[in-house]
């Protein structure tokens, strides 16, 4: 038989031997394997390399085999073929059936359980948080962050941007609430839709992490597009409560849509507005560089407020208007505002993974100990 045709013969044998071992697998979870998911599909990249493992264990071993030079082997070639001749390849076929296997296995096939529709109390709500200019204004964070003043040896409050407090504040509330269906919208002379609400609490946290002023066109704030934005992220929700959350430090002086607009939108659609003032309108510190030393140097900068405005939404549509001056009143009025929303029902499918590598582990085990004993008790080499 020539080189080639062996070889064939042994890559058909090795898939043969692969697919017998699969067949209790599949027998036992057949349609768990019309639906799986690989874990590490890149993995399946090994398998690549069996071809050569199978050649060097069967074809290339006899090449590799010492050889005595005889002048004819006309009567061995005649001569009775003995069990092993007849079964030399089979160590190697099995090795790469297990190796199959294996990579197989590596991969971690995972069956989707859907199993049953589990009901959460919850709100959906959509996070409003302005990123114009006037949130790089500093904000105290009050007394249980204050520092030592070197200089008078008196306690100043350690201070944050308003971007950076109302982030820290998002961020906290998004951990503590677990049930709650949470999107967010930023704006600053247009209104972008950061995430529509959503349980994944990771993604939320990651989204708003990543947010800093230069990310839009801060030029500008535009509060009724904002909200307009948000009530149409909450037009299709079926939650008995829908709730907006506008977090604000300036006027409404840009967008195509006006405020009293988008909270007569809000109204129609049983959506509640809150309103949270960042700041109360007096002249704020912002950071204007750095001076001769390293240290911050700030400016005095006023930036317009309007707390009417603001109210009349939140009254409007329902809602609650708050003022936060430091990072615990922010803190205290987005939970004030959580505490008086109404609970509503919704399904929150609990999808768990069942594991399926197993069935294909054991197999690729079972095929080792098959080659050893091969290897021992019939195709047995001498040196």
């Amino acid at each position: 038989m020539s080189r080639l045709r062996r070889t064939a013969l042994v890559m058909v044998a090795t898939l043969l031997v692969t697919g017998l071992a699969l067949a209790a697998p599949l027998a036992m979870r057949g349609r768990a394997w019309l639906s799986v998911v690989w874990e590490h599909p890149w993995l399946g990249l090994l398998a690549l390399g069996v071809p050569f493992v199978v050649y060097m264990t069967t074809v290339g071993a006899d090449a590799r085999t010492p050889r005595l030079h005889v002048p004819t082997v006309a009567a061995l070639a005649t001569g009775p073929r003995g069990r092993r001749a007849a079964f030399r390849d089979l160590p190697g076929i099995v090795r790469g059936a297990a190796l199959l296997l294996g990579i197989v296995a590596l991969m971690r096939p995972q069956n989707v359980l859907r199993g049953e529709n589990a009901e959460e109390s919850g709100i959906d709500i959509v996070l409003v948080l302005d990123l114009s200019g006037s949130m790089r204004a500093l904000m105290d964070q009050g007394e249980a962050n204050n520092v030592p003043d070197t200089t008078t040896d008196r306690p100043v409050p350690k201070r944050q941007t308003r971007l950076e407090t109302a982030k820290d504040v998002i961020l906290d509330f998004v951990s503590r609430r677990k049930t709650d269906r949470i999107g967010v919208v930023v704006f600053g002379r247009s209104a972008y839709i950061l995430s529509p609400p959503t349980l994944d609490k990771t993604l939320l946290a990651g989204l708003v992490s990543k947010m800093e002023l230069d990310l839009i066109d801060g030029n500008g704030t535009a509060i009724g597009d904002a909200v307009g934005t948000a009530v149409a992220r909450l037009r299709r929700s079926t939650a008995r409560s829908k709730a907006i959350i506008l977090l604000t430090d300036g006027d409404s002086n840009a967008g195509s849509v006006a405020p009293e607009y988008a909270a007569h939108l809000a109204q129609s659609q049983g959506v509640k507005v809150y309103t949270v003032q960042i700041g109360d309108g007096d002249e704020v510190d912002v950071q204007d560089g750095v001076d001769l030393f390293g240290q911050p140097h700030f400016v005095r900068t006023h930036f317009p407020v309007n707390p009417a405005l603001l109210r009349k939404i939140a009254k409007d549509t329902g809602g609650e208007s708050y003022v936060a001056t430091d990072k615990k009143s922010l803190a205290v009025s987005m939970h004030t505002i959580l505490d008086t929303l109404e609970k509503t029902r919704f399904e929150a499918a609990a999808a768990t993974m069942e594991d399926l590598f197993p069935l294909v582990l054991l197999p690729a085990v079972l095929l080792v100990v098959l080659e050893a004993l091969l290897r021992i008790w019939l195709v047995r080499r001498f040196p």
